[in-house]
């Protein structure tokens, strides 16, 4: 009798579930097939392609996409894909670390970051004035040129009132475009007219920069982050939905996650956002942010109960290419055909 009760069970196993594809090979595949064939495997092959899938249910319907960006994704050599990323409108909102966002400004300049070794001699490397992140490499000084372009940015500035940093960061990609080498995620924000936060300023060269400019009597420049905040909820609250994508974790993840909580500011009940893609390689079980599962999340209520969701534990830089890869492929009826919000960004955010 057990033996039979153990049958039917399996039974049932095989009429609703899909059998594992084994992946094959052959010449000449686009990377949307490449991305279709993983979705018939299984571990984070198949979650990578459900991301795929999930960002163009995203893109397909009437909502917000915000983008939450940590880790050292420019220096890695990722800033192509998030310009893509915001010139092809397949986000409508940026949340990044101040760190990004420098070493953006950094190779809009025509600055590069270096291919270098993880391995190499530190002590060596600071008297050969260069800095390393992991298995990269940059001048110091051209880092302090860098340093040295935002804080005569921030001069130029008016004095007697604060920026929000979304405002911030549209003049210096205004300002960039006409003074830049190369495309980057500030002046294709700032022609497309996307908002840009960083929630976190100080955590980076912007804070030091304006530090040492504040010091010398440089530049006073103040940033009104609680205002960010407010612009944020404004933003979710307008939105018909709203889908969230993280590469990594951080203050950045928070942040968009957060507004859901507080759409009562405005006198309207948020639900949680809809759709939820997460790129990390960070572990739950430390109780840390940006290893928090989407089902914590829930009990937040900053994601709804039935929101599609995916957590992609993987190295961003090798899922994050592949991802945008196959959506330029497969979704591009998708994405030139968008419903999409549009912003004016001015010293007052207005969303359209």
């Amino acid at each position: 009798m057990a033996k039979e009760s153990r049958y039917v069970e399996f039974e049932k196993v095989r009429k609703y579930e899909k059998p594992i594809t084994p992946f094959p090979i052959s010449q000449g595949c686009s990377v949307s097939e490449l991305v279709q064939r993983m979705a018939g495997t299984s571990f984070q092959a198949r979650n990578l392609a459900r991301g795929v899938e999930i960002w163009s249910q995203m893109l397909a319907g009437e909502r917000t996409i915000l983008l939450g960006l940590a880790g050292a994704m420019v220096p890695a050599g990722m800033r192509q894909v998030m310009v893509y990323l915001i010139e092809n409108r397949l986000i409508d909102c940026l949340v990044s670390t101040g760190a990004n966002l420098f070493h953006d400004l950094h190779e809009s300049l025509g600055r590069a970051h270096w291919q270098g070794d993880s391995c190499t001699d530190d002590q060596e490397l600071a008297s050969s004035k260069i800095y390393r992140i992991y298995d990269t490499f940059l001048s110091a000084e051209e880092f302090d040129k860098t340093e040295r372009f935002v804080i005569d940015f921030s001069s130029s500035l008016e004095t007697n009132r604060a920026y929000t940093t979304r405002e911030f960061f549209f003049l210096l990609g205004k300002a960039l475009s006409s003074q830049g080498k190369e495309a980057g995620m500030l002046t294709a924000a700032a022609k497309a007219n996307l908002p840009i936060y960083c929630p976190a300023p100080g955590d980076s060269v912007f804070g030091t920069a304006l530090a040492a400019a504040r010091v010398k009597g440089e530049s006073h420049l103040l940033f009104d982050v609680i205002k960010d905040t407010v612009e944020l909820i404004q933003i979710a609250c307008s939105a018909p939905s709203t889908g969230v994508i993280f590469i990594g974790g951080g203050t950045p993840k928070n942040f968009i996650q957060q507004v859901e909580l507080c759409g009562d500011i405005f006198g309207k009940e948020l639900k949680g956002h809809q759709y939820a893609i997460q790129v990390t390689t960070d572990s739950p079980q430390w109780g840390g942010l940006s290893g928090c599962t989407f089902e914590e999340a829930r009990s937040w209520r900053k994601i709804t109960p039935d929101a599609a969701t995916v957590t992609i534990n993987a190295d961003a830089t090798i899922a994050l290419p592949i991802m945008v890869s196959a959506l330029s492929e497969s979704s591009a009826q998708i994405i030139e055909n968008r419903k999409k919000p549009s912003f004016i960004l001015r010293k007052e955010l207005t969303i359209r």
